[in-house]
């Protein structure tokens, strides 16, 4: 059979563009059937009415032996793929397209509380962004984003993501270890509480790694400049993927580069300047009560 274009669509998140063509001998309406994913992890992405950039960023030959592969500009899929390893594919293509406009996804919670907006990190361990979250907003905070906060280059979050938890997992990206989200509610707060959300934009005034185990006794840290951009790192390479696999025998590419690498780190420079707390605690609760403290001292 002969491979022909089937389908060119693009992607925008933030007002960063991503193009991906689609070959093969069947037709297809559209690369991914659910953006929920999409949306969770980048905050906000739709499918653009029209095409605006000149070349693919992302080319998915149908047909053939499954790979994938990376040229330094496009990632090349071919073969039988589900939607799972292409909407984490897409996540990372869409990720850099946004660095380039100086945007920086953060793996991170946002919160107004108190008078002041919390980036709520989820740093190298990621143990209670969703649950200080919730925490924050039974005390009145006001969620800013969910799962990932979209940060410009003066530390403004310019969009968050809304639902706290991933709901509905696609084929390819299944998880044993990851807890159904509701356990922790219904052990912290008995039900789901609500709280109130805002789509304005906010500047992130301070930033909370939270700890939370029930082994810990409460305490807190402020960290130095090294921890600061050490968890904010983290938190950007999240996105990246690069210690994933998206098929049994297929790594993602390594899409990074030295000079990305240096813009992060000369952005994280600036950005962690604000004032970092490293909170261990038992419990959400416990945790912001410690956070309280840092505003009465």
């Amino acid at each position: 059979m002969t491979s022909k274009l089937q389908l060119r669509e693009q992607f925008s998140a933030c007002g960063a563009p991503l193009r991906v063509d689609v070959y093969g001998s069947q037709p297809r309406e559209h690369v991914l059937d659910d953006l929920t994913f999409l949306n969770y992890r980048l905050a906000e992405v739709v499918i653009s009415p029209e095409i605006t950039v000149d070349t693919p960023d992302i080319v998915w030959q149908m047909d053939g032996e499954k790979g994938v592969s990376y040229d330094g500009h496009t990632m090349t899929f071919t073969g039988d793929w589900p939607a799972g390893p292409l909407q984490k594919a897409i996540v990372t293509m869409l990720t850099l397209r946004m660095e380039e406009i100086g945007l920086h996804p953060f793996h991170s919670a946002a919160v107004n509380y108190r008078g002041k907006t919390v980036l709520v990190l989820g740093g190298e361990s990621n143990h209670g962004k969703s649950m200080a979250l919730i925490e924050a907003g039974v005390r009145g905070g006001v969620q800013v984003a969910s799962e990932t906060s979209v940060i410009d280059e003066q530390g403004v979050v310019v969009k968050g993501s809304v639902e706290p938890f991933l709901i509905k997992r696609t084929e390819g990206t299944e998880r044993a270890d990851k807890a159904a989200p509701n356990k922790g509610v219904e052990k912290f707060w008995g039900a789901m509480p609500t709280w109130e959300i805002t789509d304005q934009p906010a500047e992130i005034d301070v930033v909370l790694v939270p700890a939370i185990d029930g082994n810990f006794d409460p305490s807190t840290t402020e960290l130095i400049p090294f921890e600061k951009q050490f968890q904010s790192l983290h938190s950007l390479q999240n996105y990246l993927l690069t210690n994933e696999l998206l098929a049994p025998g297929h790594p993602m590419p390594v899409v990074d580069t030295d000079e990305r690498r240096q813009a992060r780190a000369d952005f994280l420079q600036s950005f962690c300047t604000r004032p970092f707390f490293f909170i261990r605690a038992a419990t959400p609760q416990v945790l912001l009560d410690e956070f309280d403290k840092t505003y009465d001292a």
